[in-house]
């Protein structure tokens, strides 16, 4: 996935000058408690200088001058508060990172969900899609290396959801198109196979693999719309930058959202706790299964 939370900054905010107005602490111990609220994302100190960069732009856009003045603005304005909670995470993905995740994926998922699309509808969820990277990396493993390998999706229903808090985000899966130097790290053969060239210079993924595909705006902690269960869910290098309570609620709910049996990964830094862990068997580095009976 997806970094969907802050770099590293230093902890010192830059004087009143060309790089915009101080942040203050009481200023950004507000921002901080929003984003706590908003998003579940932990700030410290060691953001401030990151969050005063990006949100002197905003300041800039409303023609204020003060961090105060946008602070009562981001606390009476809605739309302005969830564009500040979107500038204020970073999006940072690439095709088949974390390769081990889809070396497991293909050689003990695919084969299963192959055999259970004969009779029933397959689901896959990746949260926190960021600019859509990882749905389509998962979407080319589930075609294959070639185009004959894709055969057994024809008649089945198989869909990918994709959710990002940020438009944006989602606005960019949905295009699914993307440069040069982003394509390169999909593997050849899958590249000759599901990536074409598109106006502007850029590639476009196969309408084979788009067509899986649904793009939405989630935010992870608000309530979520999807009933059916999941057969695998793809949420990684999101909780990093979470408090362990705010990891533990997520995970236990994206445990309770798969499907028994269904493959939960998540990124290299992250550890399942509290609840999810009791559910969970470990299957490989970051990978784990649903304990709790035999896949539907």
């Amino acid at each position: 996935m997806t970094d969907a939370a802050l770099s590293l900054g230093s902890a010192v905010a830059p004087e009143h000058g060309a790089n915009g107005p101080p942040l203050g602490n009481a200023e950004f111990a507000a921002i901080a408690a929003i984003m706590q609220s908003d998003a579940r994302i932990h700030l410290t100190e060691i953001k401030k200088t990151l969050v005063h960069g990006r949100l002197s732009r905003r300041l800039r856009m409303h023609g204020l001058s003060t961090f105060r003045d946008y602070v009562r603005m981001v606390q009476s304005d809605a739309q302005e508060r969830a564009a500040m909670v979107v500038s204020l995470t970073t999006n940072h993905t690439h095709f088949f990172r974390e390769n081990h995740h889809f070396e497991h994926f293909k050689a003990e998922v695919i084969p299963t969900l192959k055999e259970a699309a004969r009779h029933r509808p397959v689901r896959i969820w990746s949260a926190g899609c960021s600019s859509g990277e990882e749905v389509y990396t998962i979407a080319l493993c589930l075609l294959g290396r070639d185009r004959g390998q894709a055969g057994w999706l024809r008649n089945a229903d198989v869909k990918l959801l994709a959710t990002d808090l940020s438009p944006p985000m989602v606005e960019n899966v949905q295009r699914a198109t993307y440069a040069d130097n982003i394509v390169s790290a999909i593997p050849a053969d899958y590249r000759a196979a599901w990536v074409k060239p598109a106006p502007g210079g850029d590639f476009a993924i196969a309408e084979e693999a788009r067509a899986m595909v649904t793009a939405r705006v989630l935010n992870l902690f608000a309530p979520w719309p999807m009933r059916q269960k999941y057969d695998a869910i793809f949420c990684r290098n999101v909780m990093i930058y979470f408090d362990d309570a705010a990891k533990a609620e997520l995970e236990a709910r994206l445990v309770d959202q798969l499907a028994p049996g269904g493959h939960l990964y998540i990124g290299h830094s992250e550890r399942l706790i509290g609840p999810a862990a009791a559910k969970m068997k470990a299957c490989g580095q970051t990978i784990y299964a649903r304990q709790d009976g035999a896949p539907r």
